[in-house]
């Protein structure tokens, strides 16, 4: 070997030396960040807490993209703190992330409501068009900056059903006196309508129709509420989804630990939710199709779309509840302003695009 040869091997090899111990003294000692995330739906609850796009594979995403420098432990329902309070905590810090929708917290800020799903609004497509390119996440953190937490979409149910009857509904009086668990703007649309509003967790909608304690019920749709029994306590299955079009799951995020986070970690968290938001969407479609299926099918449920004059009453119910929300509060108005501009050009794009495709091509 020659001399020039030997001390060029010899001079790599200390360089590698040198050049590769700081590295592996850096993976060494990589800053790893425990976090906890919290959920308004039971531990094992299929697309919430359980399954392609739920919270649990969030996480998982989460701290596989980080190389484990991001790990959050999820709770469910009731294992750290109560279904509905997940607001609170994430305020409060006791909690860096909490896995819902923000319809849950109208109570706190009517605005919130626009971020899950507006009843007579826009579709799954629709809404992330708003969310992602017209200025909805920025609005949405606007909504929360007050409340120190930043948001943002990371899973949707598509068009959800109206729900579970034990009687039939023929005219807007059935519904006088009527007992139904309902979250969101719908809720307060059904109660102006003579309906007595309950808002139930998912695990206790099951006993509570069964009991009578209520005498109709919404949920999400055909696998969630198969899964919850509703089938075996009402017949009469509502399939309108007036209410939500498309429902967006909320990761909820404590704004002081957010902005500790480096930028890498931040665009994996933001990245993993965006993935979470169309991967869950998808199950939902092969889910629910299956299920629809077995349901009418094999237990015998009764489906139907309302009637027109009932479509025609909540609608017009509708817009008097978001009319006198837009008059209180100059935020909510900026929030429903830029959510109709945004649905009125995706409506005409839509009627050219998908519902020539649904009358036309689909056959």
């Amino acid at each position: 070997m020659t001399l020039i040869r030997r001390n060029f091997i010899t001079g790599a090899a200390v360089a590698g030396g040198v050049l590769g111990a700081p590295a592996i003294a850096r993976a060494q000692t990589k800053t790893v960040l425990n976090w906890k995330m919290t959920s308004a739906y039971g531990k094992g609850s299929p697309f919430y807490m359980d399954g392609p796009g739920s919270a649990t594979d969030l996480a998982k995403r989460i701290r596989e993209m980080s190389d484990g420098r991001l790990n959050i432990q999820v709770f469910g329902a009731g294992e750290l703190i109560p279904a509905f309070e997940g607001f609170d905590a994430v305020r409060a810090g006791t909690v860096e992330m909490n896995h819902a929708n923000s319809y849950f917290w109208t109570g706190k800020t009517f605005a919130a409501q626009y971020f899950t799903a507006v009843p007579f609004g826009m579709n799954f497509q629709g809404m992330n068009g708003w969310l992602y390119d017209g200025g909805g996440i920025d609005l949405w953190n606007e909504v929360y900056a007050p409340f120190g937490m930043v948001a943002m979409p990371c899973g949707n149910t598509g068009v959800q059903m109206t729900g579970w009857f034990k009687k039939e509904i023929n005219s807007v009086a059935d519904f006088k006196g009527l007992k139904m668990r309902i979250p969101g703007l719908a809720g307060k649309v059904y109660a102006n309508l003579g309906v007595d509003v309950k808002v139930l967790p998912g695990g206790e909608i099951f006993p509570a129709l069964e009991r009578g304690v209520i005498d109709a019920a919404e949920f999400v749709g055909p696998f969630q509420d198969r899964r919850l029994g509703l089938h075996k306590a009402a017949k009469y299955y509502y399939t309108t989804g007036w209410h939500e079009s498309a429902t967006v799951s909320e990761l909820l995020i404590n704004k002081a630990a957010w902005d500790k986070l480096p930028a890498d970690l931040k665009a994996i968290v933001s990245n993993a939710a965006a993935a979470c938001n169309v991967i869950s969407e998808g199950w939902c479609q092969k889910a629910n199709s299956e299920a629809m299926e077995d349901l009418i099918k094999n237990q015998k449920v009764i489906a139907k779309p309302l009637p027109d004059s009932v479509v025609k009453a909540l609608r017009a119910e509708t817009e008097k509840v978001l009319a006198e929300a837009v008059a209180k509060d100059p935020l909510t108005k900026k929030v429903h302003d830029s959510y109709f501009s945004f649905k009125a050009k995706f409506d005409r794009w839509s009627e050219v695009s998908e519902e020539a495709y649904h009358i036309k091509v689909r056959g």
